[in-house]
């Protein structure tokens, strides 16, 4: 089984207040009476556990939080030497830090070049936007900070996609908050809408569905208009992928999900990064091995409920086989909260994407399509 052990050495323990953020509170669920760093006997188990059950040639690891470089430079610097130690020749690891960017320095950047670490890096947009929401703990602005360290990133070539939310601020300026990320230099863009539901209320943070597929919409006229070939948004790219016959390798578009597991620093294993609850904790790797977890009636179960549960209307939509009914956390009664969005999106960019794909076929550069597409 092809799978993705979502590490996280420090728990939910972050040096920033994101005001949307989901994940402080579930130190919770630590068995730590603080939550502490991850031990290394742990962090070889992980290692050894996860590389032993995977099908290769490539193990991927993510290392997640909370924020993960408070774990410090000699956490990952011993996870490489694990690595290295059990993977079978001729393999390949794959290691992707998360992170909010706040601690990324010289030092870092040297280790992550060297050790050829991948970094996903959080930023709402320019300034306005991501100051709004994105403080540290003395509730300072985070912003130039995090937009130095990009430029950090560049100068060690390390490879680095962006992850932006979709909230209430940034979605009242799609064309800006784009431009914005644009202007930071990445390949790769992916937006998370946040959707945080409190007794069956959302959080006002939270994206309405409308300003969401409006939002999508204005982003993906942008890109088409002047983008195309020189950076992708996930989920554009992950559609044309699904239009040309493929399936999708992002969990949120997939028919089944259950192959991206959680492990926290106690060594508590869940089911998804969304889900590490009492409920869904498949156990503790003191107790099993990683293999046993990940292959269990529990998790096995969880990740075909996307599939088997999921409302009338979705499965006469015309469009379930590109969003299969979206991400678990964001269905009430077997319906996707944002499947007006959704479907917003799909209505304007499926038929422009088929017409690009078309005329790419015909050998069309990128340039010449956007310049017919305009």
């Amino acid at each position: 089984m092809q799978f993705v052990v979502m590490v996280k050495p420090i728990g939910s323990v972050c040096n920033m207040r994101c005001k949307y953020c989901y994940y402080l509170e579930k130190g919770q669920f630590s068995t730590h009476e603080k939550q502490k760093v991850m031990s290394y006997g742990l962090l070889e188990k992980i290692i050894k556990e996860t590389i032993a059950a995977s099908d290769g040639p490539v193990v991927s690891f993510v290392w997640h939080g909370g924020e993960p470089t408070l774990a410090g430079l000699d956490f990952y610097k011993r996870a490489v030497e694990f690595e290295l130690k059990y993977l079978p020749k001729g393999w390949q690891v794959w290691n992707n830090l998360q992170t909010n960017g706040l601690a990324l320095d010289e030092k870092w950047c040297a280790f992550l070049a060297k050790a050829k670490f991948d970094v996903g890096l959080s930023v709402d947009g320019g300034k306005e936007t991501h100051d709004s929401n994105r403080k540290d703990v003395s509730g300072n602005d985070t912003y130039e900070k995090i937009a130095k360290n990009v430029a950090l990133l560049r100068k060690y070539s390390i490879n680095y996609d962006l992850l932006c939310t979709v909230n209430s601020v940034t979605a009242k300026d799609p064309v800006g908050v784009y431009n914005s990320l644009k202007a930071l230099g990445s390949g790769w863009i992916q937006f998370i809408p946040i959707l945080n539901r409190v007794n069956d209320t959302y959080t006002e943070d939270s994206v309405k569905p409308a300003e969401y597929g409006t939002f999508l919409n204005a982003v993906f006229d942008e890109w088409v208009a002047h983008d195309l070939g020189k950076l992708d948004v996930q989920l554009f790219a992950e559609t044309a992928k699904q239009l040309a016959g493929g399936q999708s390798s992002l969990c949120t578009l997939s028919p089944t999900c259950g192959a991206a597991l959680i492990a926290e620093e106690d060594g508590g294993i869940y089911s998804c990064d969304h889900f590490v609850d009492n409920e869904h904790r498949l156990g503790y790797l003191k107790d099993s091995t990683l293999k046993a977890l990940v292959e269990s009636d529990k998790q096995i179960s969880f990740g075909l409920s996307k599939r088997d549960f999921i409302c009338d209307d979705c499965k006469k939509c015309p469009y379930l086989n590109l969003c299969n009914g979206g991400c678990l956390k964001d269905r009430v009664d077997g319906k996707n909260v944002l499947c007006e969005a959704y479907k917003a999106f799909y209505d304007h960019s499926v038929p422009i994407l088929k017409h690009i794909m078309e005329l790419s076929s015909k050998g069309l550069s990128p340039e010449k399509i956007m310049e017919e597409i305009r």
